[in-house]
């Protein structure tokens, strides 16, 4: 049964219709991301979702529960990654943990968070002195001090650098071993794709493409790119150019100057027919590759939008 359903959600501003028909359901454990460009509607569901703000028509179910009835219930049920300002600056974080962990009848031990999201040696300093990694790890470890069973993190790693970013992957990683279901939305498709367990594209209010990063992948297209760099100039590039086209496997080709791109739905026996063909023609590539398609391009396919960090 899935631990939460999203049924037709729509909302309006005035003339903008920011939601349009939102449904999905999130199954318990999973890592569950919703993306979209700027404008698409995802805060607006997340607040939804998480009670902030009402749906003009639609329903939201957490299992048995629904806001209307049972908000109480609810609310023990999630825990909400809060914005740096609702943090007090002065207190410490264990102090943070401990407040929090006061709002509720049942709690998770401070020690336990702190050691989660890697904050022990850094419990009894000021929050203003944190870094923003850390202030960011505190955010989730104040999510989780309920023992909640759905975590919603909105863009936990927006303005990290690569490491801290990484840090955060892992305490999301620990929060799906310890069987929690995550609610995430980024900016960035390699976490999505490494994170996720499903992914939920919006665009324009509306979800456009759900399933897993790989599914969306393999459903994009079965064609590989190689890229082949010719160290014997621009003749031996065309050479290579006039035999790929010759191969069954390769779909279409382009050559600019030493540099060769094929599109192929066999790479491992295009590439050694052209091992082969080198050989035979004394040729030296200076670089080969193999361009595996990504969430990017997934995202670009359905929305027709680069995606910008």
């Amino acid at each position: 049964m899935p631990i939460l359903e999203v049924n037709q959600l729509q909302k309006s501003f005035g003339d903008i219709h920011a939601v349009q028909g939102i449904s999905f359901s999130v199954e318990p454990g999973e890592v569950f991301t919703i993306i979209g460009p700027n404008g698409a509607g995802k805060t607006t569901t997340l607040e939804m979702i998480e009670g902030l703000m009402a749906p003009d028509t639609g329903e939201i179910h957490f299992g048995e529960l629904n806001w209307k009835q049972h908000a109480i219930e609810i609310k023990k049920k999630i825990g909400v990654q809060p914005q740096s300002s609702a943090m007090f600056d002065l207190l410490t974080p264990k102090e943070n943990l401990d407040l929090f962990a006061s709002f509720y009848d049942k709690a998770r031990s401070t020690a336990e968070i702190l050691e989660i999201v890697n904050l022990t040696d850094h419990q009894n300093n000021q929050v203003k002195k944190l870094s923003g990694g850390q202030r960011q790890r505190l955010a989730i470890g104040l999510a989780m001090i309920s023992d909640p069973e759905i975590i919603f993190l909105d863009e936990p790693t927006t303005g990290l650098d690569p490491q801290a970013r990484r840090n955060i992957w892992e305490i999301i990683t620990q929060l799906k071993s310890l069987n929690k279901t995550t609610i995430l939305t980024t900016h960035y498709m390699e976490e999505a794709e490494k994170l996720s367990d499903r992914v939920c594209i919006v665009d324009q209010g509306r979800v456009v493409t759900l399933d897993s990063p790989s599914n969306l992948i393999e459903k994009l297209t079965k064609e590989r790119e190689v890229r082949l760099s010719f160290q014997d100039g621009e003749t031996a590039a065309l050479d290579g150019e006039l035999f790929s086209n010759q191969l069954e496997s390769v779909i279409r080709t382009e050559r600019e100057g030493t540099s060769l791109k094929l599109w192929t739905l066999n790479p491992e026996d295009t590439l050694l027919n052209l091992f082969k063909f080198t050989k035979e023609k004394d040729y030296l590539l200076e670089q080969v590759s193999i361009r595996e398609m990504s969430l990017e391009d997934v995202f670009i396919a359905y929305t027709g939008k680069e995606w910008r960090d």
